[in-house]
C-alpha cells in the first residue's frame, strides 16, 4: 500500500514516514543541521506482516500517543520510581493547552514535541512471558534468542526472569535482526550496551507492576533509546503502547484453558489473525472488513481505559 501524502503542517517540514509515524523538523531547519526539536506524529495507519493495511484504525494515533504520554509520566516518577529521562520537549505539556502554538491543530492529540537525540541502533526487547517467536524457538531449540530455558514450559507461561533480547535496527524496508548481548557490545560498546539492558529491564519491571495493579499482564515490549546533548541516556519513540507491547488480561490468563483464551491481547492481533485466514501473503493484502477495524479500535481503547483508570 502507498502512504497518503504527508500533511502540510505550518511551521514544520516533513522528513520521514514509517509504517505508523511521520517525522517533521522545523521548517527553517537546514538539511545538514540537527534541529533542537522534532514533531513525531502518530497516524491511524496499521501494519501487519510488513505491509501497511487499508483502511486505518480510527483514532489509533490519538490512542497510542495518549498512552505513550501517560507512560512517560509514570516513568518520570509518578509510579514512585526514579525519574527515567525521556525525549519529550519541556514545552510539550503546554502545547496541548494552547499556551504555545508548537503543535499544529491538525495533529493535536496525536503528536509529540520531542528533543533531538543520538539514537542508538539497538531495539531493546524485554520478554517476561513465553509466546510468539520466542515460543516457536523454544519448541524447536529449548531457547529464546539463544538463551537456554528450563524444560516443560508452555505457550504463555511466565519466564523465570525477564529476558533482555536485543535486536539490531535494520535499514528501512528490512527486517530487524535478533542479536546477542555480546553482539550489542560490539555495535555500541560495553558501557552503552549495559546501560541499554539495565534501563530496559528496570522499565519493564516497573511497567509490569503497574499493569498488574490494573488487572493486566505485560508479556513483552520493546524500547528505543538515544543520548541527549549532555550524554544522558534517554527513553524515546513510543513507549509501552499496544503497538510496541503485548498486554493480556490477567484473569483470563489465569483462568483460560487454551492459548487463545489465556493470551487475548489488547493490540492488532485481531488484524493478524484475520489476515492469516484470508491472505496468502502474496501481492497486496486485502482491505480490512469494518468489523475487524472496529474490534481492533475497541481493543486499543480498552487498554488505555484500563491502564489509566484511577
Amino acid at each position: 500500500m502507498t502512504f497518503a501524502p504527508p500533511l502540510e503542517l505550518p511551521g514544520w517540514r516533513h522528513t520521514y514516514s514509517g509504517k505508523v509515524r511521520d517525522l517533521y523538523v522545523p521548517a527553517d531547519t537546514r538539511d545538514e543541521a540537527t534541529p533542537a526539536h522534532l514533531l513525531v506524529v502518530a497516524s491511524d495507519r496499521v501494519s501487519a506482516f510488513d505491509h501497511v493495511l487499508s483502511p486505518g484504525i480510527p483514532d489509533k494515533g490519538v490512542l497510542l500517543t495518549t498512552l505513550s504520554l501517560w507512560w512517560f509520566d509514570q516513568l518520570a516518577g509518578a509510579d514512585g520510581g526514579r525519574g527515567i529521562p525521556n525525549h519529550l520537549a519541556p514545552d510539550h505539556a503546554l502545547a496541548g493547552e494552547g499556551t504555545v502554538e508548537l503543535i499544529p491543530d491538525a495533529v493535536q492529540g496525536r503528536a509529540m514535541l520531542v528533543r533531538s537525540l543520538d539514537m542508538q541502533p539497538i531495539e531493546c526487547v524485554v520478554r517476561g512471558y513465553l509466546t510468539g517467536s520466542g515460543w516457536a524457538e523454544y519448541r524447536a531449540e529449548g531457547t529464546v534468542c539463544g538463551i537456554p530455558l528450563p524444560e516443560g514450559l508452555e505457550d504463555g507461561d511466565r519466564l523465570p526472569e525477564p529476558l533482555y533480547t536485543p535486536a539490531f535496527k535494520a535499514p528501512m524496508g528490512e527486517h530487524d535482526e535478533n542479536i546477542t548481548f555480546e553482539r550489542s557490545v560490539e555495535l555500541v560498546g560495553a558501557d552503552t550496551a549495559s546501560a541499554l539492558r539495565d534501563a530496559s529491564l528496570e522499565i519493564y519491571r516497573r511497567a509490569s507492576a503497574t499493569a498488574e495493579a490494573h488487572g493486566l499482564i505485560l508479556a513483552d515490549t520493546k524500547f528505543e533509546f538515544g543520548f541527549d546533548a549532555d550524554g544522558v541516556l534517554t527513553l524515546a519513540d513510543e513507549v509501552l503502547t499496544s503497538d510496541s507491547s503485548r498486554y493480556w488480561d490477567a484473569e483470563s490468563w489465569r483462568a483460560g484453558t487454551t492459548p487463545a483464551e489465556r493470551m487475548a491481547s489488547f493490540d492488532k492481533q485481531i488484524v493478524r489473525n484475520w489476515l492469516a485466514d484470508n491472505w496468502d501473503k502474496q501481492g497486496e493484502p486485502p482491505a480490512l472488513p469494518a468489523e475487524i477495524v472496529e474490534r481492533t479500535r475497541e481493543r486499543y481503547a480498552t487498554l488505555l481505559r484500563l491502564l489509566t483508570a484511577s
